[in-house]
């Protein structure tokens, strides 16, 4: 099977404070859809060695990746992977962001919010969300 070369992902832990500047929900709040977001591996946090936090263009943490897919994100920065990530959207548990490998740059284009979200859908249109990645 060939894994899809996007996939938006959560980012949670928005309720956290930050060690300086603005919040994490505020930094949520003031993105835009498609700027940049830098991934940081977080080897040595005492919470989870597979830790990958998300940062805005600003430099102000927005949260981490999920607990169940930062082990495989933070796997293949490590090994030198090329991954672009771009701010996708606010939702009420933190953001998500849209990845992108290989020097493929990631887009939102065409990508609706579920209505869960606060997103609008034409009548006879559903929201699909990615195929599931295997976890490698």
């Amino acid at each position: 099977m060939t894994a899809p070369r996007q996939l938006s992902l959560a980012v949670v832990g928005a309720a956290h404070p930050n060690k300086r500047g603005p919040t994490r929900r505020f930094e949520i709040s003031v993105s835009h859809p498609g700027e940049p977001v830098e991934l940081r591996p977080e080897p040595k946090n005492p919470a989870d060695e597979n830790a990958v936090a998300v940062f805005s263009c600003r430099d102000v943490q927005l949260g981490y990746i999920t607990a169940e897919r930062a082990p495989w994100i933070g796997g293949m920065i490590n090994q030198g992977r090329e991954v672009r990530a771009i701010f996708q959207w606010a939702t009420t548990y933190g953001a998500v962001i849209r990845i992108a490998f290989d020097g493929e740059q990631p887009s939102i284009e065409g990508l609706r919010k579920p209505l869960s979200e606060g997103g609008s859908q034409l009548p006879d249109q559903e929201f699909y969300p990615d195929p599931e990645w295997p976890d490698d």
